[in-house]
């Protein structure tokens, strides 16, 4: 799988630890729908640790374990305090980590609907979304996953051996490939040779789908 290239008309880099690339989950399959277009969905599982520190919490607040400078606190805490606000304008429910989960399950689960079943995947990530940011999803137990894919009708016969074997392959190849080709964070958009970070972006995606009539949009904050 290359990074930057594909079939589809929009490569969309999603992970499910990701409060703002949950927020953008909804416009995303909107675009899907009003252009009839199919997205190549694609797994970037953040190493939150490796730019941001690491911390636990007992889901009160209260610090159990702490590897942050003040600076990498203060980046946090803005970044779910913005999430947040944006979501109960839209009412959607996000609930700060208690941890850094390994979202790397989750993810193979991705690479197996989409190649199983668009639909499926489609109804897969809503529920995995929804319940992670309500702290109320395992997403570090394989159990859990395939759980997920079979609520979400698609089929899990042969899952788990995909889960430790080939799925597990392609998604580290694909991680190993991501930062070299300039992919970083999460929601990205690949369209039309260019290269889109975040939500703000989506009036351009819209614009480069739509034809590229009128003038370039700019970011939407």
């Amino acid at each position: 799988m290359h990074p930057l290239q594909t079939d589809a008309p929009l490569i969309v880099y999603i992970d499910y630890k990701s409060p703002y690339a949950y927020l953008a989950l909804e416009p995303t399959y909107q675009l899907e729908d009003d252009f009839g277009i199919e997205i190549d969905w694609r797994p970037l599982t953040l190493d939150i640790p490796s730019y941001a520190g690491s911390a636990k919490t007992d889901g009160k607040g209260k610090v159990l374990e702490n590897q942050r400078s003040p600076a990498q606190w203060a980046s946090v805490k803005y970044a779910y305090r913005d999430a947040k606000r944006t979501a109960r304008l839209r009412g959607i429910t996000i609930k700060g980590t208690t941890k850094i989960w390994d979202s790397s399950l989750a993810a193979i689960g991705l690479l197996w609907a989409k190649d199983n079943d668009l639909a499926g995947l489609r109804r897969y990530s809503f529920s995995v979304y929804e319940q992670f940011w309500r702290r109320e999803l395992d997403i570090e137990n394989p159990s859990v996953i395939e759980q997920e894919l079979r609520q979400a009708k698609v089929s899990t016969d042969g899952f788990r051996e995909y889960l430790t074997g080939e799925g597990r392959v392609r998604h580290d190849a694909l991680q190993d490939k991501l930062h070299p080709a300039g992919l970083f964070g999460v929601p990205t958009y690949l369209i039309d040779g260019q290269v889109f970070f975040g939500r703000e972006h989506l009036p351009a995606v819209r614009w480069y789908l739509g034809g590229r009539a009128g003038t370039l949009p700019d970011v939407a904050y």
